[in-house]
Order: C-alpha cells, then structure tokens, then sequence
C-alpha cells in the first residue's frame, strides 16, 4: 500500500514593525522574514516541538510536498508519522536560515526600506544571529521548551548553538555530522568557493540580480564542495576512471563520468540557490566557535540538555574526531550524552543517506527524551 503524499505550504514570520533584530556584529536590522514550514500537530501542553535546523543548501522544505512537486522535502525520509521524527508524536519545525536564500531575510530578499535586493549590503551573519531568529519564531509560535533541536553539518553547529544560548528552552539536542569550529582545513575549502564565485566577472561585487547571476562561479563553488561530501571509496566504486565515451579524445572535454557528475552538481544548483547566500552561509560557518575563553567545555557550564552525537566513519569533511571532542567536553560539564559513529562509506552526505540507522537511535532516544 502506497502512503499518502503529505502535502505542506511554506508559512512566514514576519518581525512585528518598530522592533529591531540585533546581530553578532553589532548591527541592527529593522525587517525580519523567516521562512518556514511545520509538520504534525503540537500538543495541548506544547510538550512535543521539535526543531529541525538545515545545512548550507537546504531550506524549511524539510518533508512533504508542495503543490506541483515531484520530489518531496530534504529530509522527507526522517520527518513523517512513523520516522524518525513522528509527525503523529511531534511537532515539528523547519526553517530557512537568514542570510539563505529561501523565503527568509537575506541578500537575495527585497529590503522594505529600498525596493530592492539587499545584495552585500545585507549585513553578515553568524550562526548564533541564525538561532537568534529561530527563537524569534518560536517565540511567535508561543513554545516555552523544545523538546528537542536537530541539524545534520551546518545545521548541527545551529543545533549546539541553541543549548548554548538557551539552555533552559532545550531539553535534548541531536547534532549530526558536525563540529562546533572550522578548522584550517574546512575554512580553505570555504574560502576556495568563496572566490570562484567573486572571480567570476558576471558576480559584480554582489550587483547582479538584474544583470545574470555568476552561474559559473557557484558551480565551480558547488562542484568543490560536493567533492568534501563524498569519500574517496564512495566516489572510487560509483565513478571510477570509467569514461563517457569507449576511447579518450585527448581534449579538454568532460570525458570521466566523475568529471560529468560534477558539472551536473554545479549547473543543477545554480537554478536553485543565491551566489551571495553562498558566501554569507559559508562566511557565518567559518566565524563559528563555542569556545568560552579558548575551552569548549566552559561553553557547556551551564547546559543541562541531553544529547545525542552522530557522526559518520568516512565523514571527512568533520571528521568523527571532531564529534569526540564535542562528547568530551560535554562529559567534562556531567552532560547526559550518547556518541555513535555509524559505519558508512557514503562521507559527508551520510546525513542525508543513511535513514536506516539514524532513524533506530533518533527513534530510541526521543522516546526516552518524551517520557522525561
């Protein structure tokens, strides 16, 4: 028996007119959007929110389907009666970061004040500022406590950011696939897609939205990044050196399938997604840092939220070393938390893959969460 589409509508929270919004930076917007969806029902004691926070190209389409599409939500196998998040148990949230590029406050959304897209004069944003204007909206939601918050890579630097900036609000946390600072490594690969996207002539320091977007910047940005997904065993087995013609035509062309996946990737995205959000997201993952005073463990004093780290064996992108630190300095503070490091040869994008395994731990430990 086949199940039933669910069918969801993007809502939006709009900041109430004469309040300010204010950032990391010191800036104050005077307009706030937030895009966002919501999935099964909240109970009458609002015991059962569940947020979930999404990574750099995701958006509040997490499950279902809008009218007219074909493929349903990001996360559409984790979010539904009887998945990992249960819609018949919880209610959950999903919302568009600021500074993204999908319904809420961003460089690509029209400023009330100009009539036109803010551009760079969007002010930068950090992924504090994103949680921030989360709990604006929960806020508006009239949800005192959150049950739990979720996020896979950039969505789990949001999900440990919220314990850390309101630890009374959170009773559990799941962050996945993450870490909670760059390392050298993570912020050169940001900083590489970074300039192909400002090297690209059509990007004119962020002045395009009338003139043609820098689509060959972003893909090329697209296209270093989905490289750090993948492993070199999941990248070797699916692709190999296996050409697209049966002889090499000793020419610049794309003749490996690899090379050919890539610009797919590449040209697939830039339909979908902002070149200036790109650089913000990217920029905010690289400001990110919850040490207090050069400690991670003084970050978590005062959190009494249960966890729950996955990471990932062939995650190189954060790597399970960087979940181990994050248990440590949770067990150094008493924290109730659980570690698992899921065997995977699928990288990064494990996250968005293995529902199998993620869905028996996820399943489990909100359960025992609930009845707390």
């Amino acid at each position: 028996m086949t199940a039933k589409k669910l069918h969801v509508k993007t809502q939006y929270y709009n900041m109430p007119e004469g309040e300010v919004f204010a950032l990391e930076s010191g800036v104050k917007l005077k307009e706030l959007k937030i895009a966002y969806e919501t999935y099964g029902e909240l109970n009458s004691r609002k015991s059962n929110a569940v947020l979930i926070c999404h990574a750099l190209s995701g958006d509040a389409h997490a499950a279902g389907f809008h009218d007219g599409d074909k493929k349903p939500g990001w996360w559409d196998d984790m979010i539904g009666p009887g998945k990992a998040f249960d819609t018949d148990k919880y209610f959950v949230i999903c919302s568009n970061i600021i500074g993204g590029c999908k319904g809420s406050s961003g460089p690509n959304s029209i400023s009330v004040e100009t009539g036109k897209p803010w551009g760079l004069s969007f002010p930068i944003v950090s992924i504090k500022d994103m949680v921030d204007a989360q709990k604006k909206l929960i806020d508006f939601l009239d949800i005192k406590k959150l049950l739990s918050v979720c996020g896979g890579s950039m969505g789990g630097m949001q999900a440990l950011q919220w314990p850390v900036s309101y630890p009374e609000m959170v009773v559990s946390c799941i962050p996945i696939a993450t870490t909670y600072k760059h390392s050298a490594q993570q912020i050169a690969f940001d900083e590489v897609g970074r300039q192909a996207i400002m090297a690209d002539p059509a990007w004119r320091a962020g002045d395009y939205y009338k003139k043609g977007h820098p689509s060959a910047g972003l893909a090329v940005a697209r296209m270093i990044g989905h490289i750090t997904y993948m492993s070199d065993d999941s990248m070797d087995k699916k692709f190999g050196r296996i050409l697209k013609k049966e002889k090499l035509g000793y020419e610049f062309t794309s003749e490996f399938e690899i090379e050919g996946y890539l610009r797919y990737r590449g040209d697939s995205f830039v339909k979908r997604f902002d070149a200036n959000s790109y650089l913000y997201i990217t920029k905010a993952m690289d400001y990110f840092d919850l040490q207090k005073d050069d400690s991670l463990s003084k970050a978590f004093k005062d959190v009494k939220t249960r966890f729950l780290v996955i990471a990932f064996s062939t995650d190189w992108l954060y790597p399970s070393y960087q979940s181990k630190e994050i248990v440590k300095a949770l067990k150094m503070n008493g924290i109730d938390v659980t570690y698992c490091d899921i065997g995977t040869n699928y990288g990064h994008d494990a996250f968005l893959l293995e529902f199998k395994e993620e869905t028996k731990l996820i399943k489990h430990f909100l359960r025992s969460t609930h009845r707390t």
